[in-house]
C-alpha cells in the first residue's frame, strides 16, 4: 500500500477512528491487524516471513535477557542472526550471489544456470530486518529489558508508518510508546497534518515529476547528449531525496496522529560541509544503526589507525550492499567508504561541528564552496547508485568527458533550477528554525492552513491524473 495512494488514506480514515475510541487493551491489537493488511496489501505471503522474524526474536529476546551464562547467550544471540541473516540473504541475495559466482565458472567452462530462481524481493525486509535484529542485540549489550508482551512487540516490528522504508527505530525509543498507546496531543495532530501533507508534496510533486524523466533518460542513456544526462544525473538526486524525506516525513506524520513519535531521518543533507556531515544527516536511522551494530561491533577506532579506516570501508560497503544486491551498490557504498576515511584523516581526531555559523560574507563564500565540494561528491556516486548496470555508467562518464551539446540545454537548466530553488528554500526554512514543521512558527493560522490545503489539493488533483509511483526505497 503506497502513501501516496487513495486507498492508504480510505486505510488511514478507517484505523484512524477505530484507534481513538477502542479501549486501551484493543488499540495494540488493532494496530497489529492493520500493519499486516498494510504490508499483506503488496503479498500476503510475505506476511509469513514478518510474523516469523517476529516470534524468532521475540522468544530469543526473552531467553536472552533471561540468560546468565555467557556462552548460552552468545549461542541465542547467534540463533537470531543467523535466522534473520538467512531470509535476508536469501531472498535478497541469492541470485545477486549465484550470478556473481556464475560468471568465474563460466570462465573455467563452468554453468551454473540450474541455480538460478525468480524470487521476488520482499517489500521493506531490509528495514524491519534491521529493526529487529537491533532488539536481540540491545538485549545482549544488557542495553534494554526484553518485553513479556507479545502483541506489543508484534507492533514494534510491523507498525505501517514505518514498516517498509524506515526510520528504523531502536526498541529503546518505539517499544515504550506502543506499551502506552497513548493518544496524539493537539500539537501531535497538528504536527503529523503538516508533516503528511508536506511530505506527501515532495514525494508527488517533486520526487515523482522529476523521476519520470530521470527514468526515461537512466533507460536509454545512449540516446541523449551530455548535457540531458547532466541534468538527468543531477535532477536524480533530488528525486531520490524528496521521494526518501517524503516517505520519512508521512511516516513520522502518521505516527504522531496515533500519539506515537519516529526518529528524524534527514536533516537537510544537501547543507552538508563535508562527508561525515552528510551521513549524519543522510538516512539518520541507518547511518546510526550501521554505526552502532556494525563498526563499533568490528571494533570500531578503538584498536589502532589502520583498523579504524578497515573497519569503517568494511562498514560502508556493507551499507551499500545492504541497499540494493548490485556491485553498483557496493561501489556506491565504497566511494563512500573512501570519502569517509579521507575525511577522518584530514581531521586528525578533531571535532566537527554540525552547525552552520557564519561570520561575514567571507565565510559565507567559503562555507558555500565547502558545501558545494561535498554536494560534487555525493553527486558522482549517485551515478552509481542510479545506473543498473557498468554500461551505463560508463556512457555517462565517457559524455561528461567528451562533451555532445543538446539543443534543449537551456530548458533543462531552467528545469532544474526551479526544483533546486524549491529545495534549497525548504531546506533552509528547516535549517534555521530546527523544525520540520516550519510552516507552524507562522503567526496567521489562516495563512498556514491556507498553504497545506493548496499543496494538499494540488497533489491530489495531480495523483487523480497519473499513476502513483514506488517510493525509491521500496525496492530496499
Amino acid at each position: 500500500m503506497l502513501f501516496n495512494s487513495f486507498i492508504f488514506f480510505i486505510f488511514l480514515g478507517a484505523v484512524l477512528p477505530l484507534y481513538y475510541f477502542l479501549p486501551r487493551k484493543a488499540k495494540n491489537p488493532l494496530l497489529l491487524i492493520a500493519s499486516y493488511i498494510f504490508y499483506g496489501y503488496w503479498d500476503y505471503r510475505f506476511v509469513g516471513l514478518l510474523i516469523l522474524s517476529t516470534l524468532v526474536d521475540f522468544f530469543v529476546g526473552k531467553a536472552l535477557f533471561k540468560a546468565t551464562v555467557q556462552k548460552y547467550r552468545k549461542q541465542l544471540l547467534i540463533i537470531s542472526m543467523l535466522v534473520n541473516l538467512s531470509i535476508l540473504g536469501f531472498f535478497k541475495y541469492f541470485g545477486f550471489f549465484v550470478d556473481s559466482f556464475a560468471h568465474i565458472v563460466s570462465a573455467f567452462g563452468g554453468n551454473l544456470d540450474y541455480l538460478h530462481l525468480n524470487i521476488i524481493l520482499p517489500v521493506g525486509i531490509s528495514f524491519y530486518t534491521f529493526q529487529t535484529m537491533s532488539y536481540t542485540i540491545d538485549i545482549y549489550r544488557k542495553k534494554i529489558d526484553a518485553t513479556d508482551n507479545f502483541i506489543d512487540f508484534a507492533v514494534f516490528v510491523a507498525f505501517f508508518p514505518q514498516l517498509v522504508a524506515g526510520p528504523i527505530e531502536r526498541a529503546k525509543n518505539l517499544l515504550p510508546q506502543i506499551h502506552k498507546t497513548p493518544l496524539p496531543s493537539k500539537s501531535q495532530v497538528e504536527k503529523g497534518l503538516v508533516l503528511i501533507v508536506t511530505g506527501l508534496f515532495k514525494k508527488v510533486m517533486i520526487g515523482d515529476t522529476i523521476g519520470r524523466f530521470v527514468d526515461h533518460v537512466f533507460a536509454q542513456p545512449n540516446l541523449y547528449h551530455s548535457p540531458e544526462l547532466l541534468i538527468a544525473l543531477l535532477l536524480f538526486s533530488i528525486q531520490i531525496y524528496a521521494d526518501f524525506s517524503g516517505y520519512s516525513s508521512i511516516a513520522r506524520g502518521t505516527a504522531k496522529l496515533l500519539g506515537i513519535e519516529l526518529m528524524k531521518n534527514f536533516e537537510q543533507p544537501y547543507l552538508s560541509r563535508n562527508i561525515t556531515e552528510f551521513w549524519h544527516r543522510w538516512h539518520i536511522s541507518l547511518s546510526t544503526w550501521l554505526k552502532d551494530y556494525l563498526y563499533i561491533s568490528l571494533g570500531g577506532n578503538r584498536i589502532g589507525i589502520k583498523r579504524t579506516y578497515i573497519n569503517l570501508m568494511i562498514t560502508m560497503l556493507l551499507g551499500g550492499l545492504w541497499h540494493g544486491a548490485s556491485w553498483n551498490f557496493v561501489i556506491w557504498g565504497g566511494l563512500h567508504g573512501v570519502f569517509l576515511a579521507f575525511h577522518k584523516y584530514m581531521l586528525k581526531g578533531k571535532k566537527i561541528d554540525d552547525r552552520i555559523q557564519y561570520k561575514g560574507v567571507k565565510d559565507l563564500l567559503k562555507q558555500g564552496f565547502f558545501i558545494l565540494s561535498t554536494y560534487i561528491l555525493i553527486l558522482f556516486t549517485w551515478l552509481f547508485f542510479r545506473a543498473t548496470d557498468f554500461e551505463t555508467v560508463s556512457i555517462f562518464i565517457t559524455k561528461m568527458v567528451v562533451w555532445e551539446p543538446s539543443e534543449f540545454t537551456g530548458q533543462l537548466v531552467i528545469i532544474a533550477l526551479v526544483y533546486y530553488l524549491i529545495v534549497f528554500i525548504y531546506d533552509v526554512a528547516e535549517y534555521y528554525t530546527q523544525r520540520h514543521t516550519f510552516l507552524l512558527t507562522i503567526k496567521s493560522k489562516a495563512f498556514v492552513y491556507g498553504i497545506l490545503a493548496a499543496m494538499f489539493f494540488v497533489t491530489m488533483a495531480f495523483l487523480l491524473q497519473s499513476e502513483p509511483l514506488p517510493f525509491v526505497y521500496f525496492q530496499f
